[in-house]
């Protein structure tokens, strides 16, 4: 989307990528269509010199609703305050090159010729409504946070600030998936359980060893999570949304985790919809298809899962009622094959299994100390996974009540292949 923003800018007639290849947007599966009256043929199919491609289509867009912090007398707009810069001059280009309207809500006026040019983030040119909000309609983080210098960088804070994650299956899966981390990797950290895993490298005191990013354009800093999603402590560099997307396209990540609310035998994953319930996809595609290592990350039930962990170990309490492991995803968000071959890492982690997408199928590598193999893994899954013949314990540090868990200097030493 941010990109066809730009074809559409330009007149284009749309973008030509390899971005969601063997998922549900390709024409051999649901070709994006979401219901039973979808007819159109949203993305195409094609060929060059022997490998293939997706084409979208662009679309006219009649109005843009976009936000800044300041408007000078002329119009021009600049965005000190915010805390992502995401998409404002692609979208205002491409509604202008529509011929419609573009309107900035922005929280004062200043003198004409007083903002630094440098600082302009949306020229005149192209706005034709400037709507000053008052303050209580114009926070930085809608519902959560009205302004915090340290999310748009005007201040930096210490990473003391930034709360511990609770001892829970959360904090277990994210522990998990930080050991996954190695020295100098950029990095991407998806929305909801993924989230957690910046606060994990702030208590190990190894976010500095690596940068951190968030697709709407953070670069560095510690991500946060929650309604703060998509914007970072500390940021380092504050970039377009779409310019963030071809650093991503390009093979930019080094690693990725993400979430998984269900997984399949072939290692398909599912984020996007779920009966009537439709999700989106967001960046995911993007960015599962193009970090050179992916981990996805999601409890192994849902629905009235109960754990206790204690003395190292975790105790099942309550099993859910769904299982998230199934024969096959409703939806591929993610396809297995895909990243199988064109030569991804794939991992998959639980609260009580972790899991590898291998050429000879998704294999099962660590199970939780506390848990059973048959009763407590195997028998909540629709299919049964290979069991690698060195199937071992995940980390005893992992379900441990003491932070930080000491992995800091095993990680800073961490090639872990890549």
């Amino acid at each position: 989307m941010m990109h066809l923003y730009r074809a559409i800018a330009g007149k284009k007639p749309g973008i030509l990528t390899h971005i969601g290849l063997g998922t549900f947007v390709d024409p051999r599966e649901k070709c994006g269509q979401l219901n039973s009256i979808s007819h159109e043929e949203y993305v195409r199919l094609m060929e060059i010199d022997g490998k293939e491609y997706l084409f979208y289509k662009s679309f006219p867009i009649n109005v843009a609703c976009i936000r800044g912090t300041s408007a000078d007398e002329n119009g021009n707009i600049s965005i000190e305050k915010e805390g992502i810069s995401l998409e404002f001059m692609a979208l205002a280009l491409a509604v202008k090159a529509c011929g419609g309207t573009v309107i900035v809500q922005v929280e004062r006026v200043v003198k004409a010729g007083t903002l630094h040019p440098m600082m302009v983030k949306v020229p005149k040119v192209v706005v034709d409504v400037v709507v000053v909000a008052s303050p209580e309609n114009h926070w930085q983080i809608p519902m959560a946070c009205q302004y915090n210098p340290a999310i748009c960088g005007e201040t930096r804070v210490p990473l003391t600030s930034v709360a511990s994650l609770p001892m829970s299956e959360r904090k277990v899966i994210c522990r998990r998936c930080a050991m996954e981390l190695i020295p100098n990797a950029v990095v991407n950290l998806g929305i909801g359980m993924p989230e957690g895993v910046g606060v994990i490298s702030a208590e190990e005191d190894i976010n500095s060893s690596m940068t951190m990013t968030v697709e709407p354009g953070i670069v560095g800093g510690v991500p946060l999570g929650g309604l703060y999603f998509g914007t970072a402590i500390n940021p380092e560099a504050l970039i377009d949304h779409p310019l963030m997307f071809d650093f991503y396209d390009g093979g930019g990540l080094d690693l990725a985790v993400l979430g998984m609310a269900e997984m399949d035998q072939y290692g398909n994953v599912n984020v996007s919809k779920f009966g009537v319930r439709i999700a989106g996809a967001g960046g995911f595609i993007n960015i599962s298809q193009s970090a050179k290592k992916v981990v996805f990350c999601g409890t192994l039930t849902a629905g009235g899962l109960k754990l206790e962990i204690r003395d190292g170990k975790l105790h099942i309490v309550n099993e859910g009622k769904t299982k998230k492991l199934v024969n096959k995803v409703e939806h591929i968000t993610f396809s297995g094959d895909f990243g199988r071959t064109s030569g991804q890492k794939i991992m998959y982690v639980t609260e009580r299994a972790v899991f590898e997408l291998r050429p000879e199928g998704v294999t099962l590598t660590e199970i939780a100390p506390g848990v059973d193999l048959e009763n407590d893994v195997l028998a909540h899954m629709e299919f049964k996974p290979i069991i690698s013949p060195e199937l071992r314990l995940m980390d005893p540090r992992i379900f441990r009540e003491e932070t930080p868990m000491g992995i800091k200097e095993e990680i800073l030493s961490n090639n872990n292949g890549n």
